[in-house]
């Protein structure tokens, strides 16, 4: 354990001091778990491999990736060695795990069996429920922070994975599990019951099905523990913002067959932005059935409530002589109207079931249901500036529309795979042949109301656009003391700037419902992993097949049909026991049709997003696993990208793009550098140009993607007796410049920030004052035009109380 208890000085006790080695390599095992039995006393192994534990009795040494060992000092000096325990190893995660580390030495999502992350040819970030911990990153955002290559773009769901900025499919597409969520992209979700993120670079259609060619974000949940722990967590902090937590696991029966766990998150909180406040609350119980050693069911559900209004950016007056004034309205000033809100609901059911028929073969079957409700109450800019009589722009007044939206969608997703090992002398093979089937389905009842445009001449309704070469048709009135076109939804003036109680009954009203849609996606696949001395070769085929259907079981239903086979082919070479080297080729395939874009006013149908990656890396560990170093290079391609069409009359209308390509390099470093000082240091440097586009766009830089990208954090925990229980967390983000979505008229600056962290352990609970912007930088994370920037928050500390028992 990390973390570790005060030691108990009692009379009658001895030192017990010893060595932990890999078995195999003969190599120091850094960070393994000394434990002494029947006790909360335990301490950890060294940079050498050694520990002191004071103490009497029997002690358990344990560490991820090998055999527990129990041992019973005699009163010498301990060589210890630790056989790996690779076989026994769950093929899928129902149980959850005990380490406590930033690092995380396996996956098994990526590749559908259990297997090293050093073994894997593609790049796979982690950050583990540690890390979260330790940052108080209560919302996905701001655990993505601190993974190479990944960028914020905005206050919402959304992010850009090796400069390609998620497409508006993969956003509302999220992995739990390795299962696919549908989950508008507005609202961050809740990381209280996550055991870690997992961040897929670069195309990983092969295994999740269609997803984005960046990489995936894939969350998996806390699982049931064999042995009991409870834990209660309280924050308090900036913008009046508490928050709790429970985590409750452990067996329910003598035999430990059957565990459980259960997880609850609370959070209440306003917002250093106008308006701005959330309140969400989560509940995830889940259960694990472990019969025998053959036969693994698990159960999960997850609640989820989450109230909010929609925060759609700062607003800035336009440039004055060529010049963009970032700062010419607070960063805290928002757009809306007070009785504005954003609520949503979701819940998540999950089962599933691992059987082995021998040590040869085994069956995996996955099933999750997952249903959302969305109901939206907005005023927002149309992403343009109010326009005078003759339709200059009017740098004071934005141009408004309202928005009022319920829906509800449902998710189902079934994943079956049988895994096949053989081994034939030296040559050791596993195959994994499986399919799996989506199905996505917006009920009918789905509706909107939209208020925008102009009254017309004679006050019975609106008009969509300002034409000033037909000044008969509209309605006149002086605003900001210029002549313009009197708007159906009052313009916002950001020189006084009012925050009322709207009355919606005053707007003229486009009323619409949402055709009822659903797509069905559902593949078969193949992939095999063959070892032979220092070379793992990893290939996989996958058939899709996808079906879109709009008015969905209505008489006028129609239907898209797309199809794709995609490859992938990796190879990993064994350098040693401590460097691996691979090259991937892998390809992926999104569909952007009607359903899948929960938008039915974009446009479309579209071609299916289609990308490629080439990949070339290397992977070391080093201190016997305790801290790990990843290097890899890429070029990915991708055609046929949705982005706006910019069109006043239909802010949600699309067009594809002809092709983008993103070059570059990243690294990572974490784990352990002392037994007391754990790291996260992520970079990387991407080249993201659009290739083919309208001529003024061709060979410019991708919007909203930075150049280099560097994230640091870290934890020392001090361990003379004097300090014993103090901590301290130190960390840094700096990202680079970024060009806005729909303008090239301005960049948003690059950043330097830090954060700090100070920890205080005594016996079962631990005190934790994080200052996040320490130094008050002003910065903003990206930006879609003048009328939406995102600035970041200011200075601000959350203070943390954590009880164990």
């Amino acid at each position: 354990m990390f973390l570790l208890s005060a030691p108990l000085y009692l009379q009658g006790q001895q030192i017990i001091s010893g060595k932990v080695s890999d078995a195999v390599t003969k190599e120091s095992i850094i960070g393994a778990t000394i434990q002494l039995l029947h006790s909360d006393n335990g301490t950890v192994t060294d940079t050498e491999g050694h520990f002191n534990l004071e103490g009497h009795g029997p002690i358990q040494i344990s560490y991820i990736g090998y055999k527990k060992l129990i041992v019973y000092p005699d009163g010498d000096f301990l060589e210890i060695l630790l056989h790996p325990e690779v076989t026994q190893l769950q093929t899928v995660e129902i149980t959850g795990r005990v380490s406590k580390l930033y690092n995380s030495d396996y996956n098994f999502s990526a590749t559908k069996i259990a297997t090293r992350n050093s073994e894997i040819p593609q790049s796979i970030s982690t950050v583990t429920k540690e890390l979260i911990a330790d940052r108080q990153a209560f919302r996905l955002g701001e655990v993505l922070k601190n993974v190479s290559g990944v960028s914020t773009v905005s206050f919402y769901n959304h992010y850009a994975i090796r400069g390609v900025t998620q497409n508006a499919v993969s956003i509302e597409n999220r992995l739990v599990n390795g299962m696919r969520t549908s989950q508008i992209y507005f609202n961050q979700p809740l990381s209280t019951n996550i055991e870690r993120v997992e961040v897929i670079k670069g195309p990983a259609s092969m295994t999740f099905s269609n997803t984005d060619a960046g990489g995936s974000i894939n969350m998996v949940t806390k699982k049931p523990l064999v042995e009991a722990r409870q834990q209660v967590s309280l924050t308090a902090g900036s913008f009046n913002t508490m928050r709790g937590a429970m985590d409750f696991t452990g067996p329910i029966n003598e035999e430990k067959t059957l565990l459980y766990r259960l997880n609850i998150g609370y959070e209440d909180a306003l917002s250093y932005r106008d308006l701005q406040f959330k309140k969400a609350i989560l509940v995830a119980p889940s259960f694990s059935y472990v019969p025998n050693d053959k036969t693994r069911i698990n159960l999960e559900m997850t609640y989820s409530q989450d109230n909010s209004r929609l925060d759609r950016g700062q607003p800035i007056f336009g440039a004055t002589a060529g010049v963009t004034n970032l700062n010419s309205t607070p960063l805290s000033f928002a757009i809306g109207a007070s009785n504005d809100h954003y609520h949503t609901q979701e819940t998540s059911f999950m089962l599933n079931l691992v059987h082995e028929f021998s040590k040869e073969a085994s069956l995996n079957v996955s099933y999750m249901k997952q249903g959302w409700n969305e109901d939206l109450s907005e005023h927002r800019t149309s992403n343009i500036f109010a326009r005078d009589s003759s339709g200059n722009s009017i740098p004071s007044l934005v141009d408004m529309q309202f928005f009022q939206r319920q829906q509800k969608w449902y998710t189902n997703n079934v994943n079956a795979f049988i895994n096949i090992q053989k081994e034939v002398g030296k040559l050791k093979n596993n195959t994994v042949v499986g399919t799996d089937y989506i199905h996505y389905h917006v009920i009918r009842g789905a509706a909107q109301n939209i208020g925008r445009g102009f009254i017309n001449a004679d006050g019975t309704g609106a008009i969509n656009t300002y034409d000033p070469s037909t000044p008969q048709l509209y309605q006149y009135g002086t605003f900001a003391g210029v002549r313009a076109p009197i708007p159906n939804v009052p313009y916002f003036d950001l020189q006084n700037p009012e925050y009322l109680i709207k009355n919606m009954s005053d707007y003229f009203l486009e009323r619409s419902d949402f055709a009822p849609t659903a797509y069905f996606s559902n593949g078969f696949y193949v992939m095999n992993e063959s070892r032979i001395d220092k070379f793992i070769l990893n290939l996989g085929l996958r058939q899709e097949y996808y079906t879109d259907l709009i008015n969905y079981r209505l008489s006028n239903e129609d239907k898209v049909t797309q199809k794709a086979l995609l490859p992938r082919i990796g190879l990993t070479y064994l350098a040693s026991n401590n460097i691996n080297a691979y090259g991937v080729y892998t390809e992926s395939y999104l569909p952007q049709s009607t359903a899948s874009l929960v938008n039915p006013q974009a446009g479309g149908p579209f071609d299916p997003l289609m990308s490629n990656m080439i990949e070339f890396g290397t992977k070391t560990t080093w201190f016997g696993g305790a801290l790990q170093g990843n290097l890899a290079v890429f070029e990915i391609n991708q055609q046929n990208i949705l982005i706006s069409a910019n069109d006043p009359g239909n802010v949600n209308l699309l067009r594809q793009r002809g092709r983008e390509r993103y070059k570059g390099a990243e690294t990572e470093i974490i784990g352990n550098i002392l037994p007391n000082l754990q790291v996260n240091v992520a970079y990387a440097y991407i080249d993201a140009r659009i290739i083919e586009d309208v001529d003024a766009l061709m060979g410019l830089r991708k919007e909203n993607t930075p150049t280099n990208n560097f994230s640091l954090w870290g934890r020392y925990d001090f361990v003379h007796p004097s300090v014993q229980g103090l901590g301290f967390g130190f960390g840094a983000n700096h990202v680079g410049e970024k060009i806005p979505w729909f303008t090239r008229d301005f960049t948003i600056p690059a950043y330097t920030v830090a954060d700090a962290a100070i920890y205080y352990s005594v016996k079962n609970m631990q005190m934790a004052l994080n200052v996040n912007n320490i130094f008050d930088k002003e910065y903003w994370l990206g930006a879609i035009n003048y009328t939406r920037l995102y600035p970041a928050a200011p200075r601000n500390a959350m203070l943390n109380v954590t009880y164990n028992f």
